[in-house]
């Protein structure tokens, strides 16, 4: 009876929670079909544009991604490239020389003697942008022909202070995880940002491809180097922490899907876990900003990213209490092992049908697949971010 007691006391929350996400799911595919791709400016008409790639022991993988942004269609008399080697100790300083020997009227690069962190490496940039806009392109990426006008496109419109790109994997053959993380990506930045962007409210443009209105980030430029959480100064998270600091300007931030990367993910366990924990960490402290930013921001807007935030992250003290709750049963009841497998392996699938519709590809069967190694082998990931929030690194060696 005991056992029976408590069996209700976690299966009823869940149960609730169920039903109020699979309505919010709901809600989002109705906006994720009324998502339209901004249009991309036009050469007669596109604004001075500053790229800043910045780079940290990448090796022959940033040579990749300036060359990418030079062959991308874009006026060249408007188009300027900063490359920023932070302290690097391999031979990144030098594929970076080669590119900028070989377009010094494009490409300018500067090289800090010591690590200083990603932000500011981005900030070197940010403070000698010559664009309207400013883009910023990871070291591991490389951008698509049409990127650069794309992402340009979206600043037509006066309201918009910042601009997500859709981020692909670049090595996707290199292993299971990389496939895996390409059908998660895919849903992550075509799915949800998709959906935020239609009330103008996407929570991170990622720095493997964001771009922002110069004159917007020099307002915050400030703060944002200067940040701290817990009396820390913030070094990662560099790219919800700007969209968060736009955001309580009053500007909107929003998707645009033809504006397209690929970036390089981690195709090892361990490289996973870091990657996870640097982007759980910053997800625990600028959720926390944002709850506070959220009320700055216009009424549909507002109230649908309160329902987000909330029914979101219900599922980590509901999650964690089910999983309790499920090694309890287990003991007596092996077959409950089986039944969960059931309930991931269906919900996993529903997921899948967003992937095939945009994809129509096989590899959803990887998504599905990462659905299983995400519960067996990350959970512990969050609770440790959450302890470790504090952590200062850039996570990604």
């Amino acid at each position: 009876m005991q056992r029976a007691h408590w069996s209700k006391a976690f299966i009823r929350p869940s149960i609730l929670w169920g039903i109020t996400g699979s309505v919010f799911l709901a809600f989002r595919t109705i906006l994720w079909f009324c998502y339209r791709p901004f249009p991309s400016a036009r050469h007669a008409d596109a604004p001075s544009l500053t790229v800043i790639i910045p780079a940290y022991n990448e090796g022959a993988m940033v040579e990749k991604a300036i060359y990418s942004v030079l062959a991308a269609d874009y006026p060249r008399d408007r188009l300027e490239v900063y490359v920023v080697d932070d302290g690097s100790t391999d031979d990144t300083w030098q594929y970076i020389q080669t590119a900028a020997k070989k377009y010094p009227h494009l490409v300018t690069p500067f090289r800090f003697p010591q690590n200083r962190g990603k932000r500011a490496a981005l900030e070197k940039g940010f403070r000698l942008a010559r664009g309207k806009i400013v883009l910023t392109v990871d070291s591991d990426s490389v951008i698509e022909h049409g990127t650069l006008l794309a992402l340009a496109g979206p600043f037509q419109n006066p309201r918009i202070g910042a601009v997500a790109g859709k981020v692909l994997v670049y090595n996707q053959n290199q292993g299971i995880i990389p496939k895996m993380l390409h059908v998660r990506y895919v849903l992550s930045f075509d799915f949800l940002r998709a959906v935020q962007s239609t009330y103008g409210t996407v929570y991170c443009c990622p720095g493997a491809l964001a771009a922002y209105r110069t004159s917007v980030v020099r307002q915050v430029l400030k703060p944002w180097m200067s940040q701290k959480f817990l009396g820390t100064r913030c070094t990662y998270g560099e790219d919800r922490s700007m969209t968060n600091f736009i955001l309580s300007l009053g500007y909107d931030s929003v998707y645009q899907r033809t504006g397209i990367v690929h970036t390089v993910v981690p195709w090892t366990y361990q490289k996973l876990c870091k990657m996870y924990l640097r982007w759980d960490r910053s997800y625990v402290r600028e959720t926390i900003r944002f709850a506070r930013i959220v009320w700055k921001r216009p009424f549909w807007p507002r109230l649908i990213s309160l329902l987000d935030l909330f029914i979101t992250n219900l599922r980590y003290p509901i999650g964690w209490a089910s999983l309790v709750l499920f090694v309890i049963l287990s003991i007596s009841d092996p077959v409950t092992i089986l039944r969960l497998f059931c309930v991931i392996g269906f919900f996993s699938s529903l997921n899948m049908v967003y992937y095939l519709y945009t994809e129509r590809s096989w590899l959803f069967l990887y998504g599905i697949l990462y659905a299983y190694f995400s519960f067996l082998t990350l959970l512990w990931v969050f609770p440790y971010a959450l302890v470790t929030v504090r952590a200062r690194t850039w996570g990604t060696r």
